[in-house]
């Protein structure tokens, strides 16, 4: 156990991410307890961490936070896939009435000085109407009317309340781009894991990721030396979709998008991956965030890139993607692309008459794109 005065609370600790976030909060030096609660116990090893069976919809979670002299509470039980809790109504009871129970909790301890909220950049949506980096000052161009989206939406509203009302309470919000990394289960990476990925006709997602090791470094800094304030917590730059699948060497399926929707609902059906609505916005219209307030005043700089981020994550997985296709692949990566080539391969026909544009072996790789694994 660390040797510090921290009591850190903890909610969500029952999934993995929450335990191993929990565990890593334990590790920090100024933290001298950490209790996590959750309404089934972790299956993993927690640590030093105390588990204490708790449903944050029941006030009892006030009870728990004054017995324990809890000083600090770090909110992750927000549920992203209602399929993982029995279903949609019971998503948002635990997500926004949870929450209400939470804070009504933390604002009644005279003791609970520091606040950190897991959210997402989801809460800015995605659309064909965003701009280029979302700032945390910016709201989404399309406000969210159901899901998940909607449910962070309401529990920033409920966030920021307590803000105002417990002005001694440092309150940190962190708006984190999808996780990502070998041991996340989320339906970002069960996308990402289908054999063969189906995109949406017509378009390339800008995504950035954040890795799992750097959501527990952050959580870290949050509870021992963060600010108050809402900051976007992502790897640095940007990868598009096409580039993802293409690093997988997976095989992917572009499809319009009814399709795609169609498709997701199959899967979310089959339990094969959690495909909703807001999800298939975001692998249309991809979401770019500015983190410059992360870095310059929270203090903090993630150690993986969104690309190491994705690396680390596709590293453990197999190719689905024939031998061929990959061959083919290797060695045009090892060929130049002449600008006389990339011109060519983007010069529109001009008549009946035109003759076909002339592409390097690298060129066409780009341009089959998706089609190879």
């Amino acid at each position: 156990m660390a040797g510090g005065d921290k009591v850190v609370l903890v909610t969500g600790v029952s999934r993995d991410l929450g335990r191993r976030c929990a565990s890593a909060i334990a590790e920090h030096p100024s933290v001298g307890r950490v209790i996590g609660v959750d309404v089934v116990p972790p299956r993993g090893d927690v640590g030093d961490v105390s588990f204490v069976r708790a449903d944050i919809r029941n006030p009892v979670i006030a009870k728990v936070i004054a017995k324990e002299d809890v000083d600090t509470v770090v909110h992750m039980s927000v549920i992203a896939t209602p399929g993982s809790v029995g279903g949609r109504n019971t998503m948002k009871e635990l997500n926004v009435i949870g929450t209400m129970q939470l804070l009504a909790a933390c604002q009644k301890s005279p003791k609970v000085t520091d606040l950190v909220v897991k959210s997402t950049t989801t809460v800015y949506g995605a659309s064909n109407r965003d701009p280029a980096m979302f700032r945390e000052d910016m709201e989404p161009r399309r406000a969210p009317r159901a899901g998940y989206a909607k449910d962070v939406a309401e529990i920033e509203g409920y966030v920021r309340g307590l803000a105002r009302r417990r002005g001694d309470c440092r309150v940190t919000v962190l708006r984190c781009a999808n996780v990502i990394g070998p041991h996340v289960n989320s339906p970002i990476t069960s996308y990402f894991r289908l054999p063969v990925i189906p995109t949406v006709l017509g378009y390339d997602a800008r995504m950035q990721f954040l890795h799992e090791a750097d959501l527990m470094a952050v959580l870290q800094h949050a509870v021992a030396d963060g600010a108050a304030g809402t900051f976007n917590v992502a790897g640095e730059g940007m990868l598009m979709l096409s580039q993802a699948v293409r690093r997988l060497q997976r095989p992917s399926v572009p499809m319009p998008g009814f399709a795609v929707g169609s498709l997701g609902s199959a899967l979310r059906s089959a339990r094969v991956a959690d495909f909703s609505p807001e999800q298939q916005s975001f692998l249309t219209y991809g979401r770019g965030v500015d983190t410059t307030a992360m870095r310059e005043t929270l203090g903090f700089t993630p150690r993986y890139t969104t690309a190491e981020a994705f690396a680390d994550f596709a590293a453990g997985l197999n190719p689905t993607g024939g031998r061929a296709e990959r061959a083919l692949a290797a060695v045009a990566d090892r060929l130049p692309s002449t600008p006389l080539h990339h011109e060519r391969a983007h010069a529109p026909l001009t008549g009946p008459g035109s003759v076909p544009p002339v592409v390097s072996l690298a060129s066409t790789r780009r341009s089959r794109g998706d089609a190879r694994g």
